[in-house]
């Protein structure tokens, strides 16, 4: 708005000065529901702070690190391999020559349990990551667009909920036997997601009535890109931290399979495969059992931490965040006393 003198008002002016950028003289139309870029940095140096201050989740994120360290760069420590037999000694104790140990067919221990922490690690990477991508794709779709795309998505899930996951996937295993483990990780994959999903589509029917996904709706976005423009991003969190304990809940479930003899087969190695070979002779040969139990029992140790630790992280409201808050008020009010 002009002024008689052919002036800009002050309200006009302020109007016009707050949508420039401090870098340029160029106008800056914001999208809906998108916050500056600035505040995406803000808050992730937020959320690795809070993490930071977990000691736990510390722990465990640098308990995972040194397992990545171990499996891909142990066995470059030892001249042994995974697949080379020594003759001369079968089912040795641990020694200078073989750190863990042999197996009762002269294979290295070390050598082997680093193989199969190598396939276990990435198995239960990628099916935390397939699953999730998932649950997020199939609970958005089902929340946002409702009608008939609602009950086909949500009655899928329920059909897999009812399902046992672990006998279908150990009935299906020796269908796809020899097509290699990433056909085992769609297996694992599709069968742990649909309570995420069933999550997912709760969160959707939430956000799809904010201000900005109307905006966006009437601004004629196509309805998938404002699923993955303005309704995943916000429910970041939950998909993190839904991956995490995806990857955790991964690693156990290959275990068990290739426990049974349903998982990953030979020639490829992992821990399950590893502690069902040698759990006959446990009792007599405890290093046998021990040392790939060890490395299993350490990767979900970490992945709980750090699972607790981004739930903690990433809702400073959760009822751990605010007890370990309190604890800090108290620790910096005694430190306070004393000085």
């Amino acid at each position: 708005m002009r002024t008689a003198t052919g002036g800009r008002t002050p309200s006009s002016r302020r109007t016009a000065l707050s949508r420039r950028t401090p870098w340029s003289g160029r106008t800056r139309t914001p999208r809906p529901g998108r916050p500056p870029r600035d505040h995406h940095a803000s808050r992730a140096r937020l959320t690795a702070r809070r993490f930071a201050r977990n000691r736990l989740a510390v722990a465990g994120l640098a308990l995972l690190v040194l397992l990545f360290l171990a499996a891909y760069a142990g066995p470059l420590l030892t001249p042994w391999d995974h697949r080379t037999h020594d003759f001369l000694n079968f089912l040795s104790g641990p020694s200078a020559e073989h750190w863990w140990g042999t197996t009762q067919s002269g294979l290295d221990l070390y050598a082997l349990t680093l193989r199969g922490l190598q396939k276990s690690l990435v198995i239960g990477i990628l099916v935390g990551v397939v699953s999730t991508f998932l649950s997020a794709v199939v609970g958005a779709f089902a929340g946002y667009f409702g009608g008939w795309t609602d009950r086909v998505l949500t009655g899928a899930v329920d059909l897999l909920l009812v399902m046992p996951a672990f006998l279908v996937v150990a009935v299906l295993s020796p269908l796809v036997r020899g097509s290699g483990w990433p056909v085992f990780v769609v297996l694992l994959a599709a069968f742990s997601w649909m309570i995420t999903g069933r999550v997912v589509r709760s969160v959707t029917l939430t956000l799809k009535d904010r201000e900005y996904v109307k905006a966006a709706r009437y601004m004629g976005v196509p309805g998938p890109v404002i699923v993955f423009r303005h309704i995943l991003p916000n429910m970041a969190s939950l998909l993190i931290i839904d991956a995490v304990i995806q990857a955790g809940a991964a690693v156990i479930g290959e275990s068990g399979l290739s426990y049974f003899g349903f998982g990953v087969q030979p020639p490829d190695v992992s821990l399950g495969t590893v502690i069902a070979d040698n759990t006959n002779m446990a009792a007599s040969y405890p290093w046998l059992f021990f040392f790939p139990a060890g490395c299993l029992v350490l990767i979900g140790v970490s992945l709980a931490f750090i699972g607790d630790g981004l739930r903690d992280a990433l809702d400073p409201d959760s009822a751990a965040a605010q007890a370990r808050a309190k604890k800090r008020g108290k620790r910096a009010a005694m430190e306070g006393r004393r000085r």
